[in-house]
Protein backbone atom coordinates (compact mmCIF):
# COMPACT_ATOMS: atom_id res chain seq x y z
CA UNK A 1 0.00 0.00 0.00
CA UNK A 2 0.99 3.50 -1.23
CA UNK A 3 2.35 5.64 1.83
CA UNK A 4 3.11 9.21 2.58
CA UNK A 5 3.99 11.28 5.43
CA UNK A 6 2.06 14.45 6.69
CA UNK A 7 4.30 17.10 8.41
CA UNK A 8 3.82 19.97 9.99
CA UNK A 9 5.84 23.53 11.77
CA UNK A 10 4.92 23.47 15.25
CA UNK A 11 6.08 24.50 18.57
CA UNK A 12 6.30 28.25 16.95
CA UNK A 13 5.25 30.09 20.06
CA UNK A 14 7.41 31.77 22.33
CA UNK A 15 7.12 32.47 25.97
CA UNK A 16 3.46 33.51 26.98
CA UNK A 17 2.49 33.89 23.39
CA UNK A 18 1.38 30.55 21.19
CA UNK A 19 1.53 30.06 17.39
CA UNK A 20 -1.54 27.51 16.14
CA UNK A 21 -3.10 24.89 17.51
CA UNK A 22 -0.06 22.37 18.30
CA UNK A 23 -2.26 20.10 19.99
CA UNK A 24 -5.20 19.08 17.38
CA UNK A 25 -2.86 19.30 14.91
CA UNK A 26 -0.73 16.46 16.38
CA UNK A 27 -3.62 14.21 16.11
CA UNK A 28 -3.39 14.49 12.48
CA UNK A 29 0.10 14.86 10.93
CA UNK A 30 3.12 12.17 11.66
CA UNK A 31 5.70 14.30 11.56
CA UNK A 32 6.19 17.64 13.60
CA UNK A 33 8.52 20.33 12.43
CA UNK A 34 9.91 21.55 15.90
CA UNK A 35 11.46 24.76 16.31
CA UNK A 36 14.35 25.24 17.76
CA UNK A 37 14.65 28.98 19.23
CA UNK A 38 15.89 30.75 16.48
CA UNK A 39 12.93 31.47 14.74
CA UNK A 40 10.16 30.63 17.67
CA UNK A 41 10.31 28.52 20.21
CA UNK A 42 11.85 28.25 23.47
CA UNK A 43 12.98 25.21 25.76
CA UNK A 44 9.82 24.78 27.91
CA UNK A 45 7.44 25.18 24.50
CA UNK A 46 10.45 23.21 23.04
CA UNK A 47 9.85 20.48 25.69
CA UNK A 48 6.30 20.25 25.54
CA UNK A 49 6.21 19.70 22.24
CA UNK A 50 8.22 16.86 22.09
CA UNK A 51 6.37 15.04 24.79
CA UNK A 52 3.28 15.62 23.18
CA UNK A 53 4.67 14.31 19.95
CA UNK A 54 5.85 11.58 21.92
CA UNK A 55 2.85 10.22 23.20
CA UNK A 56 1.36 10.57 19.80
CA UNK A 57 4.04 8.38 17.64
CA UNK A 58 4.79 11.50 15.59
CA UNK A 59 8.00 11.59 14.65
CA UNK A 60 9.98 14.94 15.48
CA UNK A 61 12.42 16.77 13.59
CA UNK A 62 14.56 20.13 13.56
CA UNK A 63 12.97 22.88 12.31
CA UNK A 64 16.35 24.99 12.30
CA UNK A 65 16.36 28.23 10.88
CA UNK A 66 18.31 31.95 11.14
CA UNK A 67 18.50 33.41 13.85
CA UNK A 68 15.71 35.95 13.62
CA UNK A 69 12.72 36.15 16.09
CA UNK A 70 11.69 39.96 14.80
CA UNK A 71 11.24 38.37 11.17
CA UNK A 72 10.12 34.97 12.28
CA UNK A 73 12.98 33.71 10.48
CA UNK A 74 11.23 34.95 6.57
CA UNK A 75 14.28 37.08 5.86
CA UNK A 76 17.06 36.03 3.78
CA UNK A 77 20.60 36.77 5.77
CA UNK A 78 24.29 37.09 4.21
CA UNK A 79 25.56 34.62 6.77
CA UNK A 80 29.39 33.21 6.62
CA UNK A 81 29.54 29.53 6.23
CA UNK A 82 30.83 28.68 9.12
CA UNK A 83 28.74 30.72 11.15
CA UNK A 84 25.68 29.09 10.01
CA UNK A 85 27.33 25.60 10.34
CA UNK A 86 27.16 26.19 13.72
CA UNK A 87 23.88 27.93 14.37
CA UNK A 88 22.43 24.55 12.65
CA UNK A 89 24.70 22.01 14.83
CA UNK A 90 23.55 24.07 18.17
CA UNK A 91 19.74 24.09 17.31
CA UNK A 92 19.32 20.19 16.51
CA UNK A 93 21.84 19.79 19.37
CA UNK A 94 19.47 21.41 21.75
CA UNK A 95 16.33 19.48 20.30
CA UNK A 96 18.03 16.40 20.64
CA UNK A 97 18.68 16.87 23.81
CA UNK A 98 14.72 17.77 24.97
CA UNK A 99 13.92 15.13 22.86
CA UNK A 100 15.97 12.20 24.47
CA UNK A 101 14.78 13.38 27.78
CA UNK A 102 11.06 12.96 26.32
CA UNK A 103 12.27 9.13 25.61
CA UNK A 104 12.07 10.17 21.56
CA UNK A 105 15.30 11.51 19.27
CA UNK A 106 15.37 14.05 16.40
CA UNK A 107 14.28 11.64 13.21
CA UNK A 108 15.39 14.34 10.88
CA UNK A 109 15.81 17.71 10.06
CA UNK A 110 13.52 20.72 8.18
CA UNK A 111 15.50 23.75 7.29
CA UNK A 112 12.86 26.61 7.97
CA UNK A 113 11.66 30.45 6.03
CA UNK A 114 14.12 31.80 4.21
CA UNK A 115 17.15 29.32 5.14
CA UNK A 116 14.84 26.77 3.38
CA UNK A 117 14.64 28.56 0.41
CA UNK A 118 17.96 30.39 0.07
CA UNK A 119 19.72 26.65 0.06
CA UNK A 120 17.34 25.79 -2.49
CA UNK A 121 19.16 28.23 -4.61
CA UNK A 122 22.67 29.19 -2.63
CA UNK A 123 25.18 26.44 -2.69
CA UNK A 124 27.57 28.14 -0.22
CA UNK A 125 24.46 27.84 2.36
CA UNK A 126 23.75 24.65 1.20
CA UNK A 127 26.94 23.04 1.94
CA UNK A 128 27.31 24.74 5.98
CA UNK A 129 23.81 23.43 6.70
CA UNK A 130 24.44 20.02 5.15
CA UNK A 131 27.88 19.80 6.55
CA UNK A 132 26.21 20.84 9.89
CA UNK A 133 23.76 18.18 9.80
CA UNK A 134 25.95 15.54 8.92
CA UNK A 135 28.57 16.23 11.88
CA UNK A 136 25.62 16.09 14.10
CA UNK A 137 23.95 12.37 12.96
CA UNK A 138 26.01 10.61 10.15
CA UNK A 139 22.39 9.90 7.53
CA UNK A 140 20.24 12.03 9.02
CA UNK A 141 17.25 11.96 7.06
CA UNK A 142 16.58 16.06 5.61
CA UNK A 143 13.92 17.33 3.91
CA UNK A 144 13.59 20.01 1.30
CA UNK A 145 12.80 21.11 -2.34
CA UNK A 146 14.13 18.12 -5.06
CA UNK A 147 16.71 19.08 -7.83
CA UNK A 148 18.18 21.92 -5.82
CA UNK A 149 21.46 22.46 -4.28
CA UNK A 150 20.13 21.76 -1.09
CA UNK A 151 19.41 18.39 -2.40
CA UNK A 152 22.99 17.61 -3.92
CA UNK A 153 24.71 19.33 -0.57
CA UNK A 154 23.08 16.97 1.47
CA UNK A 155 22.97 13.46 -0.86
CA UNK A 156 27.08 15.24 -1.10
CA UNK A 157 27.56 14.81 2.60
CA UNK A 158 25.76 11.19 3.30
CA UNK A 159 22.12 12.45 4.30
CA UNK A 160 19.15 10.99 3.26
CA UNK A 161 17.20 13.00 1.13
CA UNK A 162 13.65 13.74 1.48
CA UNK A 163 11.37 15.91 -1.41
CA UNK A 164 8.74 17.52 0.33
CA UNK A 165 5.66 19.41 -1.07
CA UNK A 166 3.57 21.99 0.69
CA UNK A 167 -0.46 21.61 0.59
CA UNK A 168 -0.79 25.30 1.08
CA UNK A 169 1.58 27.06 -1.63
CA UNK A 170 1.60 27.75 -5.13
CA UNK A 171 4.95 26.86 -6.97
CA UNK A 172 6.29 28.38 -9.66
CA UNK A 173 6.82 26.56 -13.23
CA UNK A 174 10.83 25.17 -11.55
CA UNK A 175 8.79 23.95 -8.87
CA UNK A 176 10.26 27.03 -6.13
CA UNK A 177 7.70 28.15 -4.07
CA UNK A 178 6.14 31.54 -4.96
CA UNK A 179 7.50 34.37 -2.18
CA UNK A 180 5.13 34.75 0.31
CA UNK A 181 5.54 38.85 -1.01
CA UNK A 182 3.50 38.26 -3.74
CA UNK A 183 -0.28 37.50 -4.39
CA UNK A 184 -1.67 34.09 -4.20
CA UNK A 185 1.17 32.54 -2.85
CA UNK A 186 -0.55 31.23 0.22
CA UNK A 187 -3.34 29.13 -0.47
CA UNK A 188 -6.56 28.68 1.29
CA UNK A 189 -9.16 26.80 0.09
CA UNK A 190 -10.14 23.75 1.58
CA UNK A 191 -11.10 21.41 -0.66
CA UNK A 192 -8.42 22.71 -3.84
CA UNK A 193 -5.33 22.43 -1.31
CA UNK A 194 -7.07 18.62 -0.52
CA UNK A 195 -7.24 17.83 -4.44
CA UNK A 196 -3.68 19.06 -4.66
CA UNK A 197 -2.29 16.96 -2.15
CA UNK A 198 -3.87 13.60 -3.39
CA UNK A 199 -2.72 15.13 -6.35
CA UNK A 200 0.65 15.05 -5.56
CA UNK A 201 0.54 11.87 -3.55
CA UNK A 202 -0.61 10.08 -6.41
CA UNK A 203 1.83 11.64 -9.10
CA UNK A 204 -0.53 13.12 -11.09
CA UNK A 205 0.17 16.90 -12.17
CA UNK A 206 -0.84 20.24 -9.83
CA UNK A 207 -1.30 24.07 -11.66
CA UNK A 208 1.37 26.29 -11.42
CA UNK A 209 1.30 30.27 -10.40
CA UNK A 210 1.73 30.45 -14.33
CA UNK A 211 -1.34 28.20 -15.34
CA UNK A 212 0.49 25.08 -16.12
CA UNK A 213 1.30 21.64 -15.45
CA UNK A 214 4.01 20.56 -12.49
CA UNK A 215 4.44 16.79 -11.42
CA UNK A 216 5.77 16.37 -7.67
CA UNK A 217 6.12 13.19 -5.77
CA UNK A 218 6.83 13.73 -2.72
CA UNK A 219 8.00 11.69 0.37
CA UNK A 220 6.08 14.55 2.65
CA UNK A 221 3.83 17.04 2.42
CA UNK A 222 3.42 20.02 4.65
CA UNK A 223 0.75 22.15 5.90
CA UNK A 224 1.82 24.61 7.67
CA UNK A 225 0.45 25.34 11.50
CA UNK A 226 0.43 29.31 11.25
CA UNK A 227 -1.85 28.90 8.53
CA UNK A 228 -5.30 30.31 8.80
CA UNK A 229 -7.33 27.09 9.02
CA UNK A 230 -4.75 24.52 9.82
CA UNK A 231 -6.59 22.08 11.41
CA UNK A 232 -9.17 22.02 8.97
CA UNK A 233 -6.77 21.25 6.38
CA UNK A 234 -4.77 18.69 7.70
CA UNK A 235 -7.86 16.50 8.84
CA UNK A 236 -9.50 17.08 5.29
CA UNK A 237 -6.05 16.63 3.10
CA UNK A 238 -5.73 13.16 5.32
CA UNK A 239 -9.18 12.21 4.95
CA UNK A 240 -9.13 12.46 1.70
CA UNK A 241 -5.76 10.48 1.63
CA UNK A 242 -6.94 7.70 3.33
CA UNK A 243 -10.35 7.27 1.40
CA UNK A 244 -7.88 7.29 -1.64
CA UNK A 245 -5.72 3.94 -0.34
CA UNK A 246 -2.94 6.16 0.99
CA UNK A 247 -1.48 5.11 4.60
CA UNK A 248 0.01 8.15 6.12
CA UNK A 249 2.92 7.31 8.29
CA UNK A 250 6.50 9.08 9.07
CA UNK A 251 8.36 9.33 6.16
CA UNK A 252 11.72 8.35 8.94
CA UNK A 253 9.62 4.72 9.59
CA UNK A 254 11.39 1.53 7.67
CA UNK A 255 8.57 1.22 5.29
CA UNK A 256 8.50 5.01 3.96
CA UNK A 257 10.65 5.91 0.90
CA UNK A 258 11.55 9.43 -0.19
CA UNK A 259 10.24 11.08 -2.99
CA UNK A 260 11.26 12.49 -5.71
CA UNK A 261 10.44 15.42 -8.51
CA UNK A 262 10.11 16.22 -11.93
Amino acid sequence: MHSIDLNADLGEGLGPWLMGDDEALLEVVSSANVATGFHAGDPSIMRRTCRQAAQRGVAIGAHVAYRDLHGFGRRAMDIAPEELAADVLYQVSALEGIARAEGAEVAYCKPHGALYNTIARDEGQAQATAEALAAFRPGLRVLGLPATPWQAAAEAAGLRFVAEAFADRAYTPEGLLVSRQQPGSVLHDVELITARCVAMATGQPVADVEGGQITLSPGSICVHGDTPGAVEIARSVRGALEENGITVEPFSSPASAAGTAS
